[in-house]
Protein backbone atom coordinates (compact mmCIF):
# COMPACT_ATOMS: atom_id res chain seq x y z
CA UNK A 1 0.00 0.00 0.00
CA UNK A 2 1.47 3.33 -1.05
CA UNK A 3 -0.61 5.11 1.63
CA UNK A 4 -0.53 2.86 4.70
CA UNK A 5 -2.27 5.46 6.87
CA UNK A 6 -5.24 5.67 4.49
CA UNK A 7 -5.63 1.89 4.32
CA UNK A 8 -5.02 1.57 8.06
CA UNK A 9 -7.83 3.98 8.94
CA UNK A 10 -10.29 1.91 6.90
CA UNK A 11 -9.07 -1.38 8.37
CA UNK A 12 -9.14 -0.07 11.94
CA UNK A 13 -12.81 0.87 11.67
CA UNK A 14 -13.67 -2.42 9.97
CA UNK A 15 -11.94 -4.47 12.69
CA UNK A 16 -13.55 -2.36 15.42
CA UNK A 17 -16.99 -3.36 14.08
CA UNK A 18 -16.04 -6.99 13.33
CA UNK A 19 -12.86 -8.34 14.90
CA UNK A 20 -12.73 -11.32 12.53
CA UNK A 21 -13.64 -9.47 9.33
CA UNK A 22 -11.97 -10.43 6.05
CA UNK A 23 -10.94 -7.71 3.63
CA UNK A 24 -10.82 -8.17 -0.13
CA UNK A 25 -8.18 -6.26 -2.09
CA UNK A 26 -8.99 -5.74 -5.77
CA UNK A 27 -7.43 -3.63 -8.49
CA UNK A 28 -9.62 -0.56 -8.89
CA UNK A 29 -9.44 -0.46 -12.68
CA UNK A 30 -6.84 2.31 -12.75
CA UNK A 31 -3.09 1.88 -12.40
CA UNK A 32 -1.80 2.30 -8.88
CA UNK A 33 -5.18 2.10 -7.07
CA UNK A 34 -6.64 -0.73 -5.00
CA UNK A 35 -10.17 -1.09 -3.65
CA UNK A 36 -10.48 -2.46 -0.11
CA UNK A 37 -13.80 -4.27 0.33
CA UNK A 38 -15.33 -5.37 3.62
CA UNK A 39 -18.72 -6.46 4.95
CA UNK A 40 -20.26 -5.07 8.12
CA UNK A 41 -22.08 -7.31 10.62
CA UNK A 42 -25.44 -5.84 9.58
CA UNK A 43 -25.08 -6.98 5.97
CA UNK A 44 -23.81 -4.06 3.87
CA UNK A 45 -20.60 -3.88 1.85
CA UNK A 46 -18.08 -1.10 2.44
CA UNK A 47 -15.30 0.00 0.10
CA UNK A 48 -12.45 2.47 0.19
CA UNK A 49 -10.03 2.98 -2.71
CA UNK A 50 -6.42 3.69 -1.74
CA UNK A 51 -3.10 4.31 -3.48
CA UNK A 52 -1.07 1.22 -4.31
CA UNK A 53 -1.10 -1.59 -6.86
CA UNK A 54 -2.02 -4.31 -4.35
CA UNK A 55 -2.12 -8.05 -5.14
CA UNK A 56 -4.74 -7.84 -7.93
CA UNK A 57 -7.47 -9.80 -6.15
CA UNK A 58 -6.94 -11.41 -2.74
CA UNK A 59 -8.80 -11.80 0.54
CA UNK A 60 -6.91 -11.66 3.84
CA UNK A 61 -7.84 -11.20 7.53
CA UNK A 62 -8.35 -7.47 8.06
CA UNK A 63 -6.76 -7.56 11.52
CA UNK A 64 -3.59 -9.20 10.22
CA UNK A 65 -3.24 -6.70 7.37
CA UNK A 66 -3.80 -3.82 9.81
CA UNK A 67 -1.07 -5.17 12.11
CA UNK A 68 1.32 -5.55 9.16
CA UNK A 69 0.77 -1.95 8.02
CA UNK A 70 0.95 -0.59 11.58
CA UNK A 71 4.34 -2.27 11.97
CA UNK A 72 5.66 -0.61 8.83
CA UNK A 73 5.64 -3.82 6.78
CA UNK A 74 4.34 -4.38 3.29
CA UNK A 75 3.92 -8.16 3.11
CA UNK A 76 0.54 -9.65 2.29
CA UNK A 77 -0.81 -11.84 5.14
CA UNK A 78 -1.71 -15.47 4.29
CA UNK A 79 -4.58 -15.46 1.80
CA UNK A 80 -8.03 -16.55 2.90
CA UNK A 81 -9.88 -16.23 -0.42
CA UNK A 82 -12.48 -18.81 0.64
CA UNK A 83 -13.72 -16.45 3.37
CA UNK A 84 -15.17 -13.99 0.85
CA UNK A 85 -18.64 -15.30 0.00
CA UNK A 86 -20.52 -12.23 -1.22
CA UNK A 87 -21.04 -10.75 -4.71
CA UNK A 88 -19.77 -7.27 -5.52
CA UNK A 89 -21.77 -4.59 -7.33
CA UNK A 90 -20.99 -3.91 -11.01
CA UNK A 91 -18.35 -1.27 -11.67
CA UNK A 92 -20.74 1.02 -13.60
CA UNK A 93 -23.73 2.60 -11.85
CA UNK A 94 -25.96 5.66 -12.31
CA UNK A 95 -26.38 8.59 -9.96
CA UNK A 96 -30.01 9.09 -8.95
CA UNK A 97 -29.66 11.82 -6.32
CA UNK A 98 -27.20 13.82 -4.22
CA UNK A 99 -27.88 14.17 -0.49
CA UNK A 100 -26.24 16.45 2.08
CA UNK A 101 -23.94 14.49 4.36
CA UNK A 102 -25.15 16.45 7.39
CA UNK A 103 -28.70 15.17 6.90
CA UNK A 104 -27.52 11.56 6.76
CA UNK A 105 -25.48 12.12 9.90
CA UNK A 106 -28.61 13.48 11.61
CA UNK A 107 -30.63 10.42 10.52
CA UNK A 108 -27.97 8.09 11.95
CA UNK A 109 -27.87 9.98 15.26
CA UNK A 110 -31.68 9.95 15.56
CA UNK A 111 -31.75 6.17 15.08
CA UNK A 112 -29.06 5.67 17.72
CA UNK A 113 -31.06 7.84 20.12
CA UNK A 114 -34.25 5.92 19.39
CA UNK A 115 -32.44 2.64 20.13
CA UNK A 116 -31.15 3.93 23.47
CA UNK A 117 -34.57 5.23 24.43
CA UNK A 118 -36.39 2.02 23.48
CA UNK A 119 -33.79 -0.09 25.29
CA UNK A 120 -34.37 1.92 28.47
CA UNK A 121 -38.13 2.49 28.36
CA UNK A 122 -39.35 -0.28 26.08
CA UNK A 123 -41.88 0.09 23.26
CA UNK A 124 -45.47 0.95 24.18
CA UNK A 125 -44.61 0.10 27.75
CA UNK A 126 -43.28 -3.37 26.90
CA UNK A 127 -39.69 -4.53 27.05
CA UNK A 128 -38.24 -5.56 23.71
CA UNK A 129 -35.03 -7.50 23.10
CA UNK A 130 -31.96 -5.49 22.06
CA UNK A 131 -31.48 -7.61 18.93
CA UNK A 132 -35.09 -7.15 17.79
CA UNK A 133 -34.88 -3.39 18.35
CA UNK A 134 -31.62 -3.12 16.45
CA UNK A 135 -32.86 -5.15 13.47
CA UNK A 136 -36.09 -3.15 13.27
CA UNK A 137 -34.20 0.13 13.20
CA UNK A 138 -31.68 -1.11 10.64
CA UNK A 139 -34.48 -2.29 8.32
CA UNK A 140 -36.17 1.13 8.48
CA UNK A 141 -36.06 3.14 5.22
CA UNK A 142 -35.46 6.80 6.16
CA UNK A 143 -34.79 8.00 2.59
CA UNK A 144 -36.67 7.19 -0.63
CA UNK A 145 -35.44 8.74 -3.88
CA UNK A 146 -37.57 8.80 -7.03
CA UNK A 147 -35.38 9.41 -10.11
CA UNK A 148 -36.60 11.90 -12.69
CA UNK A 149 -35.25 9.85 -15.58
CA UNK A 150 -36.54 6.42 -16.67
CA UNK A 151 -37.05 3.84 -15.32
CA UNK A 152 -38.03 6.10 -12.44
CA UNK A 153 -38.49 3.36 -9.85
CA UNK A 154 -38.07 4.54 -6.23
CA UNK A 155 -34.67 3.85 -4.70
CA UNK A 156 -34.77 3.01 -1.00
CA UNK A 157 -31.90 3.91 1.32
CA UNK A 158 -32.06 1.81 4.48
CA UNK A 159 -30.77 2.69 7.91
CA UNK A 160 -28.24 -0.14 7.44
CA UNK A 161 -26.57 1.89 4.72
CA UNK A 162 -26.72 5.18 6.61
CA UNK A 163 -25.21 3.63 9.74
CA UNK A 164 -22.44 2.04 7.67
CA UNK A 165 -21.57 5.37 6.03
CA UNK A 166 -21.30 7.12 9.39
CA UNK A 167 -19.68 4.33 11.41
CA UNK A 168 -16.97 3.80 8.78
CA UNK A 169 -16.12 7.52 8.77
CA UNK A 170 -16.96 7.96 5.09
CA UNK A 171 -18.49 11.40 5.76
CA UNK A 172 -15.34 12.72 7.41
CA UNK A 173 -15.34 14.71 10.64
CA UNK A 174 -18.57 16.37 11.76
CA UNK A 175 -18.85 20.14 11.42
CA UNK A 176 -17.44 21.95 14.41
CA UNK A 177 -15.08 19.11 15.38
CA UNK A 178 -11.31 19.12 15.06
CA UNK A 179 -10.21 18.29 11.52
CA UNK A 180 -13.66 18.89 10.04
CA UNK A 181 -13.70 19.27 6.26
CA UNK A 182 -16.27 21.22 4.27
CA UNK A 183 -18.60 19.65 1.72
CA UNK A 184 -19.66 16.12 2.46
CA UNK A 185 -22.31 15.53 -0.20
CA UNK A 186 -23.27 11.89 -0.77
CA UNK A 187 -24.35 10.38 -4.07
CA UNK A 188 -27.16 7.82 -4.15
CA UNK A 189 -26.29 5.40 -6.96
CA UNK A 190 -28.09 2.37 -8.39
CA UNK A 191 -27.32 -0.51 -10.71
CA UNK A 192 -29.54 -3.55 -11.11
CA UNK A 193 -30.60 -4.66 -7.63
CA UNK A 194 -27.79 -2.71 -5.97
CA UNK A 195 -28.10 0.62 -4.17
CA UNK A 196 -25.05 2.61 -3.11
CA UNK A 197 -24.17 5.61 -0.98
CA UNK A 198 -20.92 7.17 -2.19
CA UNK A 199 -19.43 9.58 0.33
CA UNK A 200 -16.25 11.66 0.29
CA UNK A 201 -14.16 8.89 1.87
CA UNK A 202 -15.77 5.64 0.80
CA UNK A 203 -18.97 3.92 -0.29
CA UNK A 204 -21.66 1.61 1.07
CA UNK A 205 -23.44 -0.91 -1.15
CA UNK A 206 -26.51 -2.99 -0.42
CA UNK A 207 -28.24 -5.57 -2.59
CA UNK A 208 -32.02 -5.67 -2.50
CA UNK A 209 -33.45 -9.07 -1.56
CA UNK A 210 -34.41 -11.24 -4.49
CA UNK A 211 -38.14 -11.78 -4.89
CA UNK A 212 -39.07 -15.40 -4.30
CA UNK A 213 -42.10 -17.08 -5.83
CA UNK A 214 -43.63 -20.21 -4.28
CA UNK A 215 -45.46 -22.57 -6.59
CA UNK A 216 -47.28 -25.80 -5.68
CA UNK A 217 -45.60 -28.98 -6.94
Amino acid sequence: MADAADAGAFLARLVRLDRDAPVRLRSAGTTGRTALWGRLPWGVLVVRTVAGDGPGDATVPAGELLAELAGGGGALPPRRDERWRWPLPPAASRRVETLPGGELRRIAAAAAGALRDASTRGVAGRAVGQRALRDALLDHVPVVVTPDDPPGEPVEVTQRMVQGLVRMGFLGAAEGSAGAVGGGDVQVRAVGRWVGLVGPYGAIWSQKATDLALRPV
